[in-house]
This record gives C-alpha cells, structure tokens and sequence, in this order.
C-alpha cells in the first residue's frame, strides 16, 4: 500500500507490479539507476553498507517531505534540467533512511572548499553554455552524490540552483541596461527557450521579464 509521499524501492534485477482500482489522481515519479551508479551512491552516503533494499518501500516520511515537494514541484514546472540533482539527492536519502543512517553535519575540508570555489568559477565563466553536474564531478575528482553534497553545504543551494540564478541576474541586468529582445537575452543567457526562461524568471523575481523591464522603462 502505497499513500502520498510513500518511496516504492527495487533492487537490480527484480520485477514489481503496480496497480490502482481508480482511473485518476495518482502522480508518481519514477528514477532508474545503473547499479554501478547506485554503488557510488551508497559508497558516498556516510554510514551506508549495503546496496539492495530489504524493504520494498518507504512510509511518507516528514525527513523526506520537503525532498519529494521539491521535486514535483520541478515536474510541474517542467524543469527538466534540476532533475538530475534531485534523482541522487532522493536516492541518497533513500539508502540513509533504509540503512537507519542519523546524518551527522561536519565541516567541509579545506580540499572540499576549493574544490566547490574552482567549481563557482567555472560556472561563472560558462554559465552561457551546458553545464552537466557529473562534468564538475569529474572537474573536482569526486563523486557526482560527494560532489553534490559538499557544493550544498559549502554554497547554500546546488551546482544547478546556482547556474540558474547567475543565468537569471545576467539577464535581469540586461533587460535593465538594454533594448535587446527578451528573446535573445533568454537565449544568450543559456535558455533554451523562451517559455521556460519566462517561467523561471517570474518564480524568482517575482515578475515577468517584460514587466520587468517596463518598471525601468517608466522611470525613464
């Protein structure tokens, strides 16, 4: 039985069978790991010895609401791009919660610290272009899951939240400084397109680009 918020768990090589006597409602996201993949995982969650689920399911669970909010809340923002940092932060907190792990918080090492500032600037000089996490990952010589973790704590947000709001001040400077189309400005800040540079622009300034803009207009 699963209720809202419940985690559905699979071993490699197993089968499971899913169904519902009503037609309607259900949203469910579903992330498929490599075991290999799933290894690293594991190996870089503090505590953590085995691999395979004894259980086929976790209950809702208040540690993981906030996690599983977040991502479908990207799922109906269609923001396709934050999913790959939230598929190994679920996976992580899956195998925490399974193996009964109390997340003690420590300090980053001064390595982790620069390698998190070497990641900022290289972010910063190609936020334009693709930036994948498992690239800075091997950029720092960790794992994608050690690397997430430790860019979390020492910057305050992902490697991704991050790019997305350097993205998002550059254009907003622009819209501000120029009459450049709203069009152009999306793209060359690295959106691929206009609707999704529209909808993430309002959920972060609080308004549409072109509304925006117009407050500078005005005061003109």
């Amino acid at each position: 039985m699963l209720a809202p918020g419940s985690l559905l768990l699979g071993n490699s090589g197993t089968c499971y069978e899913c169904g519902h006597e009503h037609g309607s409602g259900d949203r469910c996201l579903s992330f498929h790991f490599e075991p290999a993949y799933m290894e690293r995982i594991v190996a870089d969650v503090p505590g953590a010895r085995t691999l395979a689920f004894a259980a086929p399911r976790l209950p809702p669970l208040p540690a993981l609401a906030p996690l599983l909010a977040e991502a479908e809340a990207a799922r109906d923002m269609a923001d396709a791009d934050a999913f790959e940092e939230l598929a190994l932060r679920i996976a992580g907190a899956a195998v925490a919660t399974v193996c009964g792990v109390t997340h003690v918080r420590s300090d980053p090492s001064r390595r982790d610290q620069k390698r998190v500032a070497e990641a900022v600037r290289r972010i910063e000089l190609d936020a334009e272009g693709p930036i994948s996490l498992p690239a800075l990952a091997d950029g720092s010589a960790t794992s994608p899951y050690h690397f997430l973790r430790t860019f979390r704590q020492v910057a305050g947000m992902t490697p991704y939240q991050y790019l997305l709001r350097i993205r998002l001040h550059r254009a907003a400077v622009r819209l501000r400084t120029s009459n450049d189309a709203i069009s152009a400005i999306a793209f060359e800040a690295g959106f691929n397109d206009l609707s999704t540079f529209n909808r993430r622009f309002r959920r972060v300034m609080g308004e549409t680009p072109g509304r925006y803009r117009g407050v500078r207009q005005g005061r003109n």
